[in-house]
Formats: structure tokens, sequence, C-alpha cells
């Protein structure tokens, strides 16, 4: 399997079958949908599905969402990093960052530095000019996270009766904050 990223205490690779269990204790926790649609997963064979169409992203544009493993544990903390949306909405594609983790590994601040990291890898290896991303408006975590990384929240919009904040990082921005 593919590293990309090694933290002191992460590890940011491929996503692969031997995946299947902790993407199913992730995506099956309602507490993990509730700022997604509240559609959790109910079984191991749709797991499968998620990583086989992530995996399907890696062949086709080069990069998608990667396993965040926890180094100590070699536990499968959720994942992680870039995709190239282009089913978000319909008349933009932009490259996302975003990130999901299992219910006990929230607030330690392992959300930050899968943004934090995501967006410095997307810059300085794919050269991106710039990342956005979204979160519901009440998910107040996740807009810390965003913000927190330099994000700006460039407007509050409506998608399937959901209130979304809508984040952009340029490269430039990125680098001045770097400093």
């Amino acid at each position: 399997m593919k590293i990309f990223i090694e933290t002191e205490r992460l590890i940011f690779r491929n996503l692969d079958m031997c995946d299947v269990e902790g993407m199913y204790l992730l995506d099956s926790n309602p507490n993990v949908h509730r700022y997604l649609g509240n559609n959790p997963i109910t079984s191991r064979s749709q797991s499968e599905e998620i990583i086989r169409m992530v995996q399907k992203q890696y062949n086709e544009i080069g990069f998608g969402r990667w396993a965040i493993i926890h180094k100590a544990s070699n536990d499968f903390v959720g994942w992680g990093g870039l995709k190239y949306e282009q089913n978000f909405l319909p008349d933009l594609k932009y490259h996302d960052i975003g990130y999901r983790l299992r219910e006990e590994y929230w607030g330690k601040g392992i959300g930050s530095e899968i943004a934090k990291e995501s967006a410095k890898y997307a810059f300085e290896v794919y050269r991106f000019e710039k990342l956005n991303a979204t979160a519901q408006v009440e998910n107040i975590g996740s807009n810390k996270i965003l913000s927190g990384i330099g994000m700006l929240c460039q407007k509050t919009f409506e998608w399937e009766k959901l209130q979304l904040n809508w984040y952009e990082l340029t490269r430039e921005t990125w680098q001045k904050n770097q400093l």
C-alpha cells in the first residue's frame, strides 16, 4: 500500500479492502452521519462499494480520499484527504478537502491534522491552485477545522434541504499563512 503522508501519530495511505471493517464501523454510526444527511450504511458490502469507488478515482483521476491509520494502534481512524468533486454541484468541478472520523477519535485534533496535511500535500505535491470544501452550517467542529487551516467561507447555500457553508483556500493564501 502506498503511504502518502506520515505524521507523528498518523499514516495517510490508499484505501484497501483490508479497511472494510473500519469503514463499516465509521459509516454505520448514525452520529457520524448526523451532518451527512442521516443515511448511515447498514452492511459491510456497502463499505466494499465505497472503497471500490475511491479506488476507481485513484485509477481514473490519480488521487482520492486516503485511509487514516493511527500509528500506535494500527487502527483505522477514518478517511480524509482530497477528491476531485464532479457530482456535488452540477456546474462546478473542484478539488475538495474532506475528512470523516470514527466517533471515538473525535475531539483529539485528528480532523485538523488531516485537513492541514492534506492542504499541504495539495499545494506542495499536486500544485493545485485552489481547494474547496463544504460543511453543514450546524456542524461547528467541521467549520472550525476548515477555518483553522485558513479556508475562507465564501457563501452559504442550500443543497438537498441542508444549509451548507462553501469554503475556499487558494495556494497564494495558503503560502502566506505558512510564513
